[in-house]
């Protein structure tokens, strides 16, 4: 019997938020088209180990999922994703280290560790301008095990903000939505270190 959504992952668009100085942890906010607040998410800060959180609003009284790693540092690492009211597990995304050194790529997991899709940066040129420069907007895709594009995250740029775009385009698509929301939140948690590889 198939997990029912919270209402806040049947939309087709969401725009993550995220303040870019910010000294302890990290808070982002999750809008709809309209700009209303569909969800938040907190990362405990002082923590070795990656622990995102994500909630209903800004109240944090109703905890929808968490995203964990198990590995210290973040550089290739897997991070798993839970459904925080049945403790059921949503899938992972594992980050690949080799390309994510010129383009980030990272795999979609079904719980059964099951490749079932790819999110990747769509130009090498991008995302080495990104990295070194940070004035180039990201590009990214969201693929089916079978290369069907069924979602797609840009960022926009803003030198104090960091935003994100992530429109759905199939939502019938084999990669459980949450996982794709949890892609965004991920972008939003680590933007910045993948030029911590030296």
């Amino acid at each position: 019997m198939a997990t029912e959504l919270h209402p806040a992952f049947v939309h087709d668009f969401y725009l993550f938020r995220r303040k870019v100085f910010k000294i302890f942890g990290g808070a982002f906010h999750v809008y709809g088209k309209d700009g209303q607040l569909l969800l938040y998410s907190k990362q405990k800060a002082f923590k070795l180990k990656e622990d995102f959180r994500i909630y209903a609003d800004e109240s944090m009284s109703r905890e929808l999922l968490t995203i964990k790693t198990p590995q210290v540092l973040d550089f290739g690492a897997t991070y798993y994703v839970t459904d925080a009211s049945t403790h059921e597990p949503v899938g992972a995304l594992a980050r690949k280290l080799l390309k994510s050194m010129f383009k980030d790529e990272w795999k979609f997991l079904a719980p059964d560790n099951r490749e079932i899709g790819r999110l990747t940066e769509k130009s090498v040129f991008g995302a080495l301008a990104s990295r070194f420069i940070n004035l180039i907007p990201q590009k990214y895709a969201v693929e089916t095990a079978d290369g069907t594009v069924v979602a797609r995250i840009n960022q926009r740029f803003n030198p104090f903000v960091l935003k994100y775009g992530l429109r759905i385009e199939r939502p019938d698509s084999s990669i459980d939505r949450r996982l794709i929301v949890a892609a965004g939140v991920l972008l939003a948690g680590i933007e910045g270190r993948q030029t911590d590889y030296s």
